[in-house]
């Protein structure tokens, strides 16, 4: 049951895409999917600026950098495991956002990134476990950085601030940041944020497709994304 309410929401969040897109002719054009987004949704933020580099490790210790990213959307967020409020739900609403991105075939072409900004406190296992309580799949395009243990203990923190967030860490080891969504396109450049959490997914995944059509060369126009959606019922 689990599994066909996220189809449903994912086959919701490509009917809006089709709905919503240009005729045929100008579909891939990113310019209208922005301008749809400053029409209808509050929280998005438009940025054309190179994102900060980044050089960190995942769970098992294989290198992740932004360089390496090139050619495929990303989709970037700054938690920490033990937040006891905000961080939870943002990672929620990440794992709806990778479920319905994964069933288009978009799914190859994104990739969900979550940064710890307490490496000291998230450990491997720490960062092994986190994904699958919050929906986030490891096995395909999802992974949870940290810094590593060669790097100074604030390195995410201080990557995180030029993002644009500020921190506060209280005696007791709670950090009070704010709550972001950024997205880096195919080149690398910072091209939006989707702030806080009351933001639509379905706005997040239609941009995300707006920059798949408007960078990557490929095969599928709306009609062939619904009918592959189709199929899954």
């Amino acid at each position: 049951m689990k599994s066909l309410i996220r189809l449903f929401a994912a086959t919701a969040a490509v009917v809006a895409v089709v709905a919503l897109a240009p005729p045929v002719a100008s579909a891939h054009s990113l310019k209208d999917v922005q301008q749809d987004l400053f029409d209808k949704e509050k929280y998005f933020e438009s940025r054309s600026e190179p994102a900060p580099e980044f050089a960190l490790q995942d769970a098992t210790g294989n290198p992740v950098d932004l360089e390496g990213l090139r050619g495929k959307v990303v989709v970037l967020h700054f938690i920490y495991a033990g937040c006891p409020d905000v961080c939870p739900l943002h990672a929620d609403r990440i794992g709806e956002i990778q479920d319905m991105v994964n069933e288009t075939p978009m799914k190859d072409r994104v990739q969900f990134i979550t940064i710890t900004t307490d490496p000291e406190r998230d450990t491997p296992e720490v960062l092994e476990g986190y994904g699958p309580v919050h929906g986030l799949d490891p096995t395909t395009n999802w992974v949870f950085l940290t810094s590593g243990p060669d790097k100074p203990e604030d390195t995410t923190r201080k990557l995180a601030e030029k993002f644009g967030h500020k921190f506060i860490v209280t005696e007791d080891s709670y950090q009070t940041h704010s709550v972001v969504t950024h997205i880096i396109d195919q080149n690398g450049q910072w091209v939006a944020n989707f702030h806080g959490l009351g933001f639509e997914p379905t706005n997040l995944v239609l941009f995300i497709n707006g920059l798949t059509n408007a960078n990557v060369p490929h095969h599928d126009d709306p009609a062939s994304l619904w009918e592959r959606l189709r199929s899954l019922l």
